[in-house]
């Protein structure tokens, strides 16, 4: 990474994995695009936090990461306001639990829309300026659901899986042009995303929320402990770091040994 001042945008980032790798940018002293489903006002108080805290320019679109078209104004916004745009972390994503035969095709489809496809697009609209300055960085938070599968999650973990594809091929594309494209694979973090799918995990397998946590979620992470936001943080500033030039198309497991089992 070179001197300048770098800037990013990160989809998803009002709260959870997103804001923690947000903040850990700004931490650094990288320029943020908030995004997510909040109005503005809603997310003021962080943006203005992150702001003054860490002395940084950071921005907020409530882009919808379902319209193509929003997709790549967030990224012309952002290009406008902070000159350019050196790294993306394609982070947006949401969740539904339930069999395959009772699995809502609009739900298939939204999972489908802002998991993957919002990769895709965003990746799209950054990579011909990252390869012209011939330095980028495009992060893809997978999951350890990109590796392996659990019950009653078809459409997350096909959406997860295929962001591994998309990483690894943008990767090939782009390997002589000093752009790497790597994904993260977390396991669980208590974020609000897993904590509003516990409930449905209950119902969908006849235990109690408590059961859920201890015998289903934890269960998969020999730690037997959540990551943290914290270290997602961290393993994304290792992949904009000039020590991670020659890391490209991989994907780091930050998953507590679940992948290893």
């Amino acid at each position: 990474m070179t001197d300048t001042q770098k800037s990013a945008i990160v989809t998803g980032s009002s709260s959870g994995i997103g804001k923690g790798i947000a903040e850990g940018l700004a931490q650094n002293g990288i320029n943020v695009m908030l995004n997510g489903i909040e109005s503005p006002e809603e997310v003021e108080p962080l943006r203005a936090r992150l702001e003054k805290d860490y002395g940084v320019k950071v921005l907020y679109s409530p882009a919808n990461m379902m319209k193509p078209e929003e997709i790549r104004q967030l990224y012309a916004d952002a290009e406008a306001a902070f000159g350019q745009v050196d790294v993306i972390v394609n982070n947006a994503g949401i969740q539904h639990v339930a069999p395959i035969e009772e699995f809502p095709e609009a739900k298939w489809d939204a999972i489908m829309a802002i998991n993957l496809s919002s990769a895709f697009h965003l990746t799209k609209a950054a990579i011909p300026d990252m390869v012209e300055r011939g330095w980028g960085r495009v992060i893809n938070l997978a999951s350890a659901h990109g590796l392996a599968a659990s019950p009653y999650k078809s459409a997350y973990v096909a959406a997860k899986h295929g962001m591994l594809g998309l990483t690894k091929t943008v990767a090939l594309e782009v390997a002589e042009k000093g752009v790497t494209v790597n994904a993260i694979a977390p396991g669980y973090v208590l974020t609000p995303l897993v904590e509003k799918q516990i409930p449905d995990t209950a119902k969908a397998r006849g235990i109690t929320e408590e059961e859920v946590k201890r015998d289903v979620i934890l269960s998969a992470q020999p730690t037997k402990e959540f990551v943290t936001t914290e270290q997602l943080a961290g393993v994304a500033m290792f992949l904009i770091s000039d020590a991670a030039a020659a890391v490209t198309g991989t994907t780091i497991s930050v998953d507590g040994g679940w992948t290893a089992k």
